[in-house]
C-alpha cells in the first residue's frame, strides 16, 4: 500500500492520470473517455460553484444602512461575479474541447498538428497547442505586448 503522501500525488485534481500501454495508439477511445470524464467533471464542478454563488448572493443581499457597509457588500460581489465571468468562459472552452473530443480532433496542435501529449492535457485539458507552439506564441505576446 503506497504511503499517504505517495497516494495522494497519484491524485491530480481528483482523477487518475491515465496510464498508457505499450504500442496504444494515440488518442484511442480510452484516452478520450478519459479526458472527456476529466472535463465534464471539472464542467459540473464550475457550475456547482455558479449555483453556491447565486444561493450566496441571494441570501447575503442585504440593504445595510451604512454606506461603509454596502461598500464592503458590493466589492465582494464584483469580484465574486468577475470570477464566475472567467469561469463561464472556462465552461465555453471547455463545451468547445469535448465537442473536438466528439470529433476526433482532440489532443493535436491546432499549429503544427504534432501530438499535445497526454500529461500536458492531464495538467490543462483545453490545451489546443504542443508545448513548443505555446511557448512560441508567449514569446511573440511579450514582445508585441498583446
Amino acid at each position: 500500500m503506497p504511503s499517504k503522501s505517495k497516494k495522494s500525488s497519484m491524485l491530480i485534481r481528483g482523477f487518475v492520470p491515465y496510464k498508457e500501454k505499450k504500442g496504444e495508439e494515440y488518442m484511442n477511445e480510452n484516452q478520450r473517455a478519459h479526458f472527456a470524464g476529466i472535463l465534464n467533471t471539472w464542467r459540473q464542478e464550475l457550475m456547482e460553484e455558479v449555483d453556491r454563488t447565486v444561493h450566496h448572493m441571494q441570501d447575503e443581499a442585504a440593504n445595510f444602512p451604512d454606506p461603509a457597509d454596502r461598500a464592503s457588500q458590493e466589492e465582494e460581489f464584483s469580484l465574486e461575479l468577475r470570477a464566475r465571468d472567467r469561469e463561464r468562459k472556462l465552461i465555453k472552452k471547455i463545451d468547445q474541447t469535448l465537442q473536438r473530443i466528439e470529433e476526433d480532433d482532440y489532443g493535436y496542435c491546432d499549429s503544427c498538428g504534432v501530438e499535445i501529449g497526454i500529461r500536458r492535457l492531464e495538467a490543462r485539458p483545453t490545451a489546443t497547442l504542443c508545448i513548443d507552439c505555446k511557448t512560441l506564441a508567449e514569446i511573440k505576446e511579450k514582445q508585441t505586448g498583446n
